[in-house]
């Protein structure tokens, strides 16, 4: 039965070109005031306007009377949420002035979250990941992107991809799996990470293709990390195995991987704390989303935030995104980096608003499908309990969403058992 969604104060509805949106077309929101949504039963919206227009088009539809501002669904393009204990050493450390190079020299950050995850199995990694889901759900997220890269050998990096196609066939929320075996060296390949990087490119990625668990492959570019020669090595085999590309990108020191992703036309460059304006200027020219991460530079406790201001002016499509993870963000907020879009990056609330959900559907590649609220897309929606759209990057430290629907269906998972995120 198609389900008539009425009441709202406001319908944000972002309706326009089904692509990325850039300079500014990112302040185009598109309201609807004392909105109405029609959802057919195949899960997609049918229209949105007025109750009276919308009852006509289908009188025989289940009314549901609402009160807030109805949202596109929120899409995080940046997470790595298969992983196993939280890294609360590291976040001691920090306070203690140790900066985050120092502890992963000591053997923290990503490779005390490897030794972790290497120690279990398929069923673990999803009983942990599941209710870390749930939470994304109830933040307003209904699509989200997911990265392995805390294996960094084989079958590792299998287990975290197994467990998030097992999670995808619960619908709750829409996952995109990324494989991301180059996000470290692991310690037994650091005297020679070039022929780390050839096991990735020779046995790791072959096999997530031929096993077609993994839409994109990512690397984190970075000095200290992979060079561009190394990124490039990765990506163009990914290429070769059908995947599209990301990059972790000039994320604490610049290197460049702004300009490679958008050479090799990679669906996002993420992180960009450290881009140069040559790299803004290029990406200006280009189809790749910029994704900020702004939550993490806040929990590391850097003031280095990505330049968004100069990148919206300069004509980049940007994206926010958690990059939720045990070491460098452990939040599950998109509403939270809206704010902190505002306060920290200089961006405007609608601007916002537009990075988390169509530039978020863009950085994924599913621009044509979600992040609007219009006929033909995804019935991706969250209700937020405001009566003014531009509250939802204003209030923060509470959780304003109230119900969220996936391809029609209602669904809010709030009840979460004690220590639930592991």
């Amino acid at each position: 039965m198609s389900t008539l969604l009425t009441g709202a104060y406001q319908v944000v509805t972002c309706r326009g070109p089904a692509r990325a949106r850039r300079g500014s077309e990112m302040a185009e929101l598109d309201v609807v005031d004392n909105g109405a949504v029609l959802i057919g039963d195949a899960g997609l919206i049918e229209g949105v306007g007025t109750f009276s227009e919308l009852r006509g088009l289908s009188p025989e539809a289940e009314v549901v009377e609402v009160e807030g501002v109805l949202f596109p669904g929120f899409v995080d393009c940046h997470t790595h949420a298969v992983f196993g204990a939280a890294r609360l050493a590291d976040h001691e450390r920090r306070a203690r002035g140790i900066s985050y190079k120092e502890i992963a020299a000591a053997g923290g950050g990503i490779l005390a979250s490897v030794n972790d995850v290497r120690g279990r199995d398929v069923s673990q990694l999803l009983e942990l990941m599941t209710p870390r889901l749930n939470a994304l759900v109830a933040n307003g997220t209904t699509t989200v992107e997911v990265k392995s890269g805390y294996g960094l050998e084989l079958s590792a990096e299998l287990a975290q991809l197994e467990a998030v196609r097992q999670a995808s066939s619960t619908g709750l929320p829409a996952l995109v799996p990324t494989f991301l075996g180059a996000h470290e060296v692991p310690p037994e390949a650091r005297s020679d990470p070039d022929a780390y990087v050839s096991l990735v490119v020779d046995e790791m990625l072959p096999a997530v293709g031929r096993q077609g668990v993994a839409r994109f492959c990512d690397v984190f570019c970075e000095p200290g990390v992979f060079t561009i020669e190394q990124s490039r090595r990765v990506l163009e085999a990914a290429q070769r195995h059908g995947m599209g590309l990301k990059l972790h990108a000039d994320e604490i020191d610049y290197a460049g991987g702004a300009q490679l992703a958008a050479e090799l036309g990679a669906v996002s460059a993420d992180h960009l704390a450290a881009v140069s304006e040559s790299g803004i200027e290029i990406l200006s020219g280009s189809s790749t989303i910029a994704v900020l991460l702004p939550g993490t530079m806040l929990f590391l406790g850097s003031s280095n935030q990505a330049p968004a201001r100069r990148m919206v002016d300069a004509g980049v499509a940007i994206a926010l995104a958690t990059d939720f993870n045990p070491g460098s963000s452990p939040g599950l907020s998109l509403p939270l980096m809206a704010m902190l879009g505002v306060s920290q990056m200089r961006l405007i609330p609608a601007e916002t608003i537009m990075a988390i959900t169509v530039n978020g559907a863009a950085g994924v590649g599913e621009a044509e499908t979600r992040g609007q609220v219009a006929p033909g897309f995804r019935a991706d929606l969250a209700l937020v309990a405001v009566r003014d759209w531009r509250e939802l990057p204003y209030w923060y430290g509470t959780n304003l969403i109230t119900q969220v629907w996936i391809e029609g269906a209602a669904c809010h998972p709030r009840q979460w058992p004690v220590n639930c995120l592991g």
